[in-house]
């Protein structure tokens, strides 16, 4: 009788365990999986080293501030075989369907996919994600992380940005990431 206890308490703590885990892949586990894949291309910055930020007004650096650091993993199709880009864009979309990223919005061309998404309040995102694929050319993240970030104070920094503040030279090579074949 004492057995039949022991394996129904370690049964029980064992399937509690599998239930009050979750299984979910995170965006963060499979950047840093794809961190020793020789396959994607990575990029990961603080975002002080895109702009100039003596030649940015104070309350816009308050707003660059709020974001920390950005991410970008691709995978240009040319590095592996279909069947690799299947499962890479079947990992992600694993991922992105999970109920916690928000989609802002999407575009859908021919073999084209993008989605716009975020986590965290509307009012305080804490994660703007872009996720990019084509099925003939590859798939890739973009990641913003952030504190708090204000979607409508980021989108006037980032009109601000685009009159020259904005140093794109850490970002070289990835414009190129779909061109390859």
């Amino acid at each position: 009788m004492q057995i039949i206890v022991k394996y129904t308490v370690a049964a029980a703590i064992a399937l509690i365990s599998l239930i009050s885990c979750d299984g979910s892949k995170s965006l963060q586990s499979y950047i840093v999986d794809k961190q020793e894949d020789d396959r994607f291309m990575k990029v990961d910055l603080a975002t002080s080293l895109l702009a100039n930020l003596d030649s940015i007004p104070s309350d816009q650096k308050e707003v660059l501030n709020t974001v920390k650091k950005m991410n970008v993993v691709a995978y240009p199709k040319s590095e592996g075989t279909d069947a690799d880009y299947k499962v890479e864009k079947a990992k992600l979309d694993l991922i992105f369907n999970q109920e916690k990223y928000k989609v802002l919005g999407s575009f859908k061309s021919n073999n084209q996919n993008m989605k716009l998404m975020y986590l965290g309040d509307e009012e305080a995102i804490d994660e703007v994600i872009v996720y990019g694929r084509d099925d003939e050319k590859g798939l890739a993240v973009f990641r913003l992380l952030g504190d708090k970030m204000n979607p409508a104070s980021m989108m006037k920094l980032a009109a601000n940005l685009e009159d020259g503040d904005l140093n794109l030279s850490q970002l070289a090579g990835l414009e190129d990431i779909f061109n390859k074949k």
